[in-house]
C-alpha cells in the first residue's frame, strides 16, 4: 500500500513538472515572437490546472469556521466550558497527550476553586527527588506540579501508538493554522474511506488530517464523559468543550489582555479630550495672538 501511494504522488509530481515545462516553453516562445498574451494566459491556466489537481488529490478538507465565544475584542472565555473541557481532556485526551506547560494552580479563578485544584493536584503521584540519599521518589501533587506527561519521552510514546508521536496540546492552537477550527474539524470529522481507497489496519481516515490517515482513532463518541452540570455530552457539545479549553489552555492571559486593553484605549480617549481641549480653547488663543512692539 505505501508503494502505490508513492508511486502515485510521484505521478502527480510529474504531471506538475510537465505543465511547468510547457507554460514555460510557451511563455519563452510568446516572448521571442512578440506575439499576443493568449499563449501565456494559456501557460498559467495549464499550471493552474496541474496544481489545483495536485492539491485536491491530496483529499485535505479546509475546515469551517465555527462561532467561538472567544475570538471577540470584547469577548471572554466561558468558564463552564473550559471546565467541562478539562474533563473532557482529563479522561479522554490526557493517555496520550500531554499538557506540559499548565499547572494545576492556573486553574485557580478560572474554573475551579483553590480547594478543587488542591484536591485535584494530590490525585496525581509526582516524581520528585532526589532526596538525601540520592533517589527519586513519589510524592503527592501539588498546586503549582505542572500536568504530568503520560510518557517519559518521544521514543516511549511512539512505542505505544505505533510509530504516531502524539504532540503536547499546550500550544496546539497557536501551532496549528486555524487552530480551534482546524482542531474541532479533526476530531469530530472522522469518516469512512472513500470508495476505492482500501481502509488500514493502524491508521484512520480523516479528510481534515494532511495526506488524509491519521493514526489517532476516533477519540469522542456521544456520551463518553459524563458531564457533572448535566449538559448532554455529544461528540460536537465534547468537541467544541475541549477545544475552548485548549485555547484557554494556549493563551491563558487573553481575557487579562483584552481587559488591559479596553482600559488603556479608554484612558487614551480621556486624555486626548483633554489634548484636545487645551489645544483648541488655550493654546490657539497664545498662538494666534498679535503682538506688536513699540
Amino acid at each position: 500500500k505505501t508503494v502505490t501511494v508513492a508511486r502515485a504522488t510521484m505521478q502527480r509530481l510529474q504531471q506538475v513538472r510537465t505543465a511547468t515545462r510547457v507554460a514555460i516553453a510557451r511563455l519563452s516562445q510568446a516572448a521571442a515572437h512578440k506575439s499576443s498574451a493568449v499563449p501565456a494566459i494559456a501557460a498559467g491556466t495549464a499550471v493552474t490546472a496541474a496544481t489545483i489537481g495536485y492539491v485536491s488529490a491530496n483529499d485535505v478538507l479546509h475546515p469551517p469556521a465555527q462561532p467561538w465565544d472567544f475570538e471577540g475584542y470584547f469577548s471572554s472565555y466561558d468558564a463552564s466550558s473550559v471546565r467541562r473541557g478539562h474533563q473532557v481532556y482529563t479522561q479522554v485526551c490526557a493517555s496520550c497527550h500531554g499538557l506540559s506547560r499548565i499547572a494545576y494552580r492556573n486553574l485557580i479563578d478560572v474554573c475551579y476553586t483553590e480547594e478543587e485544584v488542591k484536591a485535584m493536584a494530590e490525585d496525581t503521584d509526582v516524581i520528585d527527588g532526589p532526596n538525601d540519599e540520592g533517589e527519586m521518589f513519589e510524592r503527592p501533587g501539588k498546586a503549582s506540579d505542572y500536568f504530568p506527561s503520560p510518557y517519559p519521552n518521544e521514543e516511549a510514546a511512539r512505542y505505544a501508538n505505533n510509530g504516531a508521536y502524539p504532540p503536547d496540546l499546550s500550544l496546539i492552537m497557536k501551532a496549528r493554522h486555524n487552530g480551534p477550527n482546524y482542531v474541532f474539524s479533526l476530531l469530530t470529522g472522522y469518516k469512512a474511506p472513500p470508495a476505492g481507497v482500501p481502509a488500514r489496519e493502524t491508521q484512520y481516515y480523516n479528510p481534515y488530517f494532511a495526506g488524509g490517515w491519521i493514526g489517532m482513532p476516533m477519540p469522542l463518541n456521544d456520551g463518553a464523559v459524563e458531564y457533572e452540570d448535566g449538559t448532554p455530552a455529544t461528540a460536537t457539545q465534547m468537541g467544541k468543550d475541549v477545544c475552548t479549553f485548549l485555547a484557554w489552555a494556549a493563551e491563558p492571559e487573553a481575557d487579562e489582555r483584552k481587559l488591559m486593553g479596553v482600559k488603556w484605549i479608554t484612558g487614551l480617549s480621556v486624555c486626548f479630550m483633554f489634548a484636545w481641549y487645551y489645544k483648541r480653547v488655550k493654546w490657539s488663543v497664545i498662538k494666534t495672538r498679535r503682538l506688536e512692539i513699540y
